[in-house]
């Protein structure tokens, strides 16, 4: 009998390609949302996270739909500063965080997998990062309300798994999330390499997104990791060697350089979640 998982968020621009992965690989996919798109691709639910109680409902049972719940992936929140009031933001996505938590405590869910943020690496870099490659091994450096939030979750996700030691519990640290229609923009960058720098010319394709998510949900082992999710290449057709010297050209290098590999090191998702990304914008203009 396949697994149940239900996705938060699942009709949103990174949602979408989690669902769709998810059900192509054999997962039974239940979505809860604000939002009920016109075509679904799951079964999905109307549930407002920020109220406790109907999160328990939605990963325990809705009606004729389903009892029990094996895993929870989180993507549902305020996407990104600015998109509503600092406070907001602030209050939207920590409380939905905390009851999904909770929640799938109170349930007995022992699987959750959730969009953590790569605001947490210092974004938008107006102080510049202390090393690159940036990886997961610095302290969080959030710059935001919105990444204030993310951090807060992270370290509740930390206290949860010490609350319940058989927990599994996965951030994926999301770079700006595309799909295939964005990309005709993106050769419009190299003009200005300075209006991408704030993420360190990061992206992740929402299918590697899905990967991703897919890859934490099976990975082995409980307590908590947080992963770095991004593509393996830069939004720029300069090589990464040469954005460095001209943009921040005093941070220590821990490595060479190539190509245009990125600089948001995927390199522990890679070797604890067997995470390689599939798609680049390269492939598609």
């Amino acid at each position: 009998m396949p697994s149940r998982v239900v996705v938060t968020g699942g009709s949103g621009k990174l949602g979408r390609a989690v669902v769709a992965d998810l059900v192509a690989t054999g997962w039974e996919v239940v979505v809860v949302d604000r939002v009920v798109p016109a075509a679904p691709l799951a079964p999905t639910t109307r549930v407002d996270l920020t109220d406790y109680g109907q999160v328990v409902e939605a990963f325990t049972a809705i009606d004729d739909r389903y009892t029990g719940v094996d895993a929870v992936v989180h993507l549902a929140a305020i996407p990104g500063p600015g998109v509503a009031t600092n406070a907001t933001i602030f209050h939207n996505n920590t409380t939905s965080t905390y009851n999904v938590f909770a929640a799938a405590r109170q349930a007995g869910i022992r699987n959750v997998v959730w969009a953590s943020s790569e605001t947490l690496l210092g974004l938008p870099f107006d102080t510049p990062p202390p090393y690159l490659p940036v990886d997961e091994d610095y302290p969080a450096r959030p710059e935001t309300s919105y990444a204030l939030a993310k951090h807060l979750e992270e370290t509740m996700a930390a206290e949860f798994c010490r609350w319940q030691p058989d927990l599994k519990a996965t951030g994926l640290r999301f770079s700006n999330v595309m799909e295939p229609g964005d990309y005709a923009a993106f050769p419009s960058f190299d003009a200005d390499p300075g209006l991408r720098s704030w993420n360190l010319w990061g992206y992740i394709d929402a299918r590697d997104g899905a990967q991703a998510v897919r890859r934490a949900l099976e990975r082995d082992g409980v307590g908590l990791e947080v992963f770095i999710i991004a593509n393996a290449d830069t939004v720029m057709s300069k090589p990464t060697a040469d954005l460095v010297a001209e943009r921040l050209p005093d941070v220590p290098l821990r490595r060479p350089l190539e190509g245009n590999e990125t600089l948001l090191s995927i390199d522990k998702a890679r070797r604890l979640l067997g995470y390689e990304p599939q798609h680049s914008w390269r492939d598609q203009v």
